[in-house]
């Protein structure tokens, strides 16, 4: 089981620390299910990107930026946003960690 208020508290403390200014870990991996705690300092960018067939951002701790086609959306701590199946990026507009959660594949009938 993991402990989001440990990881949130750990990956944050090492985003700051970190030269790149960003810390992640995958805490869940089962088939195409995965959750990743991904923590920024303020100012930082998850530059643009595509999305996976379904995705989502729950924020832990501080506020971000999601940009994408659909709108510009701030998320803060406690929200969950759905990502469009579009481009996108996240910036942190302060120091801020969020749970993402993808679907990797959809399995063919």
């Amino acid at each position: 089981m993991a402990d989001l208020d440990a990881l949130t508290t750990t990956h944050l403390d090492k985003a700051r620390a970190a030269e790149n200014g960003r810390s992640a870990e995958i805490v869940v991996h089962d088939g195409p299910l995965r959750q990743t705690i991904l923590a920024l300092v303020e100012g930082i960018e998850l530059g643009e990107h595509n999305s996976p067939p379904a995705a989502s951002v729950l924020v832990l701790h501080g506020r971000v930026r999601v940009t994408a086609l659909d709108g510009n959306d701030e998320v803060r701590a406690g929200q969950l946003r759905v990502l469009t199946h579009e481009r996108h990026a996240v910036s942190a507009l302060e120091d801020s960690v969020f749970l993402l959660t993808t679907v990797t594949s959809i399995p063919k009938p």
